[in-house]
């Protein structure tokens, strides 16, 4: 019952096929390969659009190597105050980017409001004595397992661009927000006004696979160095790239990410029939954050479940964390159920 984060689960078949088949022969380094110029060209064929492509090992650099183009040392990043950027890399966009600093943002349920992006950017300025507003980063899904559909990402680039901000965003889980909302990947990005997309394939299949992708090309012109610099030019590309192509393969990463979605819901479902159960926020993608009785989350602990406990619960009624993936099963669904209603039985009887 392994519930604690996607990153819990062991790599796809197909993409570990892909890593193997990739080290036939021999091939170019640093991304001169035929796998990183064939990823090139199907991320442009998949966004409609010319792009070009940045591949990485970790979220952590893909987001912070983003920003850090967007956003001069002595400028600030507009994001929500529970985004990833925020409250879990351990300040590597302000590390990356030479010394920008994070402005947060409120919103409900993990996405930024109009409202709140509108006040920020009101702000009185001091001139030479502020730090500029340079870009703003949406984490797609969001910390908190909603979705910003591309209509609210349009208008909130759409306010961010008026104001000379650059648009980026985190897409750390940003196949799980493409099956929730039914959009394309254009839709969801540069037709909304992303410009920059870190795309992440590690939480949803692979072994190690990020991407940074540009979708205005002049916008990289300095990122080549910036990555390696900071100790992320991978030598042997090929096998980083191999996962990324065989991720995007008849949409493979589409299909992972619909049965990690499918998972969550009938797992939300069958919890909140259970008294004393409630599912805090709405259930978007493959995040569930669910109260219930301590007895219960007691319970599921003493039988090995794999979660977080999360804040804004109670003693009486803690809040957890539940994330499903690509191998999770109905069978570690109905286990995990099984549990807490076996508890919420012996408690009540």
């Amino acid at each position: 019952m392994f519930f604690a984060s996607d990153t819990t689960a062991p790599v796809c078949s197909e993409i570990l096929d892909a890593i193997r088949d990739s080290s036939d022969g021999f091939e170019h380094s640093y991304g001169a390969d035929s796998h990183t110029q064939r990823l090139n060209e199907r991320v442009s064929e998949l966004f409609e659009t010319s792009c070009v492509v940045y591949p990485v090992i970790t979220g952590t650099a893909s987001n912070a190597l983003a920003l850090s183009v967007l956003s001069p040392p002595y400028g600030v990043v507009l994001c929500h105050r529970t985004a990833h950027i925020q409250e879990d890399e351990c300040a590597a966009p302000e590390f990356f980017s030479g010394g920008a600093r994070l402005g947060l943002l409120e919103g409900e349920n993990g996405r930024m409001t109009v409202t709140s992006l509108t006040e920020a950017l009101s702000a009185m300025s001091h001139g030479v004595h502020s730090a500029p507003m340079s870009a703003l980063s949406l984490s797609q899904a969001t910390e908190w397992g909603t979705v910003y559909r591309p209509e609210h990402v349009s208008e909130l680039a759409g306010i961010a661009k008026r104001h000379d901000l650059s648009v980026h965003m985190d897409g750390a889980r940003f196949a799980n927000a493409l099956v929730s909302s039914g959009a394309t990947p254009a839709q969801m990005t540069w037709k909304a006004g992303v410009d920059v997309l870190s795309l992440g394939a590690t939480k949803c299949g692979a072994l190690g696979a990020e991407a940074v992708i540009f979708f205005h090309p002049e916008r990289a012109a300095d990122f080549e160095r910036r990555r390696k610099r900071a100790g992320h030019l991978i030598s042997k590309m090929r096998f980083v790239s191999a996962q990324l192509n065989a991720w995007f393969e008849n949409d493979l990463w589409l299909r992972l990410a619909g049965h990690a979605n499918q998972m969550a819901q009938i797992l939300a479902h069958s919890l909140q029939e259970l008294p004393g159960v409630s599912i805090v926020v709405p259930v978007e993608a493959n995040e569930i954050f669910v109260q219930m009785p301590a007895l219960a989350v007691s319970a599921l602990e003493k039988a090995g479940a794999d979660f977080y406990t999360w804040t804004g619960g109670t003693s009486q009624f803690p809040m957890i964390r539940l994330v499903t993936h690509f191998a999770t099963t109905e069978q570690h669904v109905r286990d995990f159920v099984g549990c807490v209603e076996k508890a919420l039985e012996e408690q009540a009887a």
